[in-house]
């Protein structure tokens, strides 16, 4: 009984209490982490670098100057493929307004001294070209335009810049003839004029500068094409006064004869004979005022090259 009561007052056998910090411990212990770690101050610590690499980011990607240019060459290609869609009589049925729209591009094209300025390739295709485009002959077109991809390589910057020039104002004349057909006229001029403003785009050196502005004038009419110099407009102003003279002093030659002076066999032959001598008069005053206007244009003409020389 006593063995009994003892066991009844004993109390129970409890374990012992944990370490203080036990549970940060295994915790530590399971991730690993050191000790001194301050989640807030690492955070600190990354701010910069992350703000760094964002920043190189939103450079990379918002950047114009990352972005590579298009390829002349593949501008080209997409203006002969949009030639290459036309039918082979396309431009020969054009309604006459857009036809003079196209002979209006063919010289925007070929304007001027086009051999020295394109070179002697580049600027026999673009004459080839323009001639195609007076005479509406759409498969000598695309034959030729076809050329212009594989002739960009071998130009040089100013020839480059030169070219884009003239497809940036042969492409605005496609684009004022609006819309025809299917719209060829339209993606002609879109393929033109991103050609044209990537090649004109193409720096050129001083020394060119300087002398494309001591270059002439070119005067163009159909395959006529005469350079403009100081020296021929001043024998084109004495050529147009002496023959102003001479078409006055014939005007006052026939107004002065006497109505007497012939004798005619009737009525029919002096209202004849009166009715040429009126219209020799119209011709000859004519002549002169136009020679006159010829003169004084001329003229001045001479003027302005020679304070665009200057």
């Amino acid at each position: 009984m006593a063995s009994s009561s003892l066991l009844r007052l004993r109390p129970p056998l409890q374990p012992p209490p944990p370490p203080p910090h036990s549970s940060s411990s295994i915790l530590r212990n399971l991730h690993r982490i050191p000790s001194g770690y301050s989640p807030n101050k690492h955070i600190l610590t990354l701010k910069p670098f992350l703000f760094v690499a964002t920043n190189a980011l939103t450079e990379s990607s918002d950047s114009p100057k990352s972005l590579d240019p298009p390829d002349p060459k593949f501008l080209l290609q997409e203006l002969a493929d949009s030639f290459n869609l036309l039918p082979s009589d396309y431009f020969s049925q054009l309604p006459s307004d857009l036809r003079l729209d196209l002979n209006d591009a063919a010289f925007d094209l070929s304007n001027g001294p086009v051999m020295e300025q394109c070179g002697q390739e580049l600027g026999m295709t673009l004459l080839n070209i323009s001639r195609a485009w007076e005479s509406a002959d759409t498969s000598t077109s695309k034959a030729l335009v076809n050329d212009l991809p594989s002739l960009v390589n071998s130009l040089t910057s100013n020839n480059k810049s030169a070219l884009g020039k003239r497809l940036t104002s042969a492409g605005r004349r496609f684009q004022s003839m609006g819309q025809y057909g299917q719209g060829e006229l339209q993606r002609i001029s879109k393929a033109m004029i991103s050609a044209g403003k990537l090649l004109s785009s193409t720096p050129v050196s001083e020394e060119t500068k300087e002398e494309s502005k001591g270059k002439t004038r070119m005067f163009k009419f159909g395959e006529l094409q005469v350079e403009l110099t100081r020296e021929k407009a001043y024998i084109g102003a004495a050529i147009g006064f002496v023959y102003g003279i001479i078409s006055w002093e014939l005007s006052q030659g026939i107004q002065n004869i006497p109505d007497g002076t012939f004798q005619y066999a009737n009525e029919n032959a002096a209202l004849i004979a009166q009715s040429l001598r009126g219209t020799l008069l119209v011709l000859f005053y004519g002549s002169t005022v136009l020679s006159a206007f010829a003169t004084f244009g001329l003229l001045f003409l001479s003027r302005e090259l020679k304070s665009g020389r200057k």
